[in-house]
């Protein structure tokens, strides 16, 4: 049996689990690393980027580069574009057929945190566009807090949970959406496609 349900079962009981305040505990592992073991678990494929701030989150993108549409890129001169007022107008109708296409595809988002209201509020905007994940330390999954709070939004918003023991080792606590949503481009995420494209040519020069 899965760790999971004995500690729903804790939290249910008369009992209950501590709510006294505990001190916030330590990642076992950098961000990077970190995030690298999450992709691979989650078997997410393409290229992990260092950590990024989008949309004023910090988070880690885990992203495909599209061959065809960077070729094509390339050949033309229209390079990453991150001036988010020239990106807004490429999705006017007007400008259809006219404009780069998108040159990556984001495989997930993953935020990587030693607390899950930090590392909630860094995925879950990205949640509603594809795959999202947080990353947490293991012991933090014994709280009531992260019992009673976190687990109810982590499943509202389809948003993954991995937790990280002292050996760096990852496991899966909660699955989340794993899937491609379809979404119509929009303003904002035509701008953080050409932003992760940017940052994809980066790490690879």
């Amino acid at each position: 049996m899965s760790s999971t349900p004995a500690r729903i079962a804790a939290l249910d009981s008369s009992n209950g689990l501590s709510t006294t305040p505990v001190p916030v505990p330590e990642l076992p592992a950098s961000v990077e690393e970190l995030a690298a073991a999450a992709a691979i678990r989650l078997g997410w494929h393409g290229v992990v980027l260092p950590e990024m701030v989008l949309m004023g989150r910090k988070v880690v993108v885990v992203a495909e580069l599209l061959a065809d549409a960077h070729a094509e890129r390339v050949c033309v001169g229209a390079g990453p574009e991150a001036d988010k007022t020239t990106v807004s107008t490429w999705v006017w109708p007007e400008m259809e057929g006219r404009v780069p296409p998108a040159a990556v595809r984001i495989v997930g988002v993953l935020a990587v945190a030693r607390h899950w209201r930090t590392a909630l509020a860094s995925s879950v905007p990205f949640a509603r566009y594809g795959n999202a994940a947080v990353v947490l330390p293991e012991s933090v999954a014994f709280s009531h807090d992260y019992l009673a709070n976190c687990l109810p939004r982590v499943r509202r918003y389809g948003v993954s949970v991995l937790l990280a023991d002292d050996e760096k080792d990852l496991s899966v606590d909660v699955s989340g959406r794993q899937e491609n949503v379809p979404s119509e481009d929009t303003a904002i995420t035509r701008w953080v496609n050409e932003l992760v494209y940017e940052q994809v040519l980066a790490t690879a020069s």
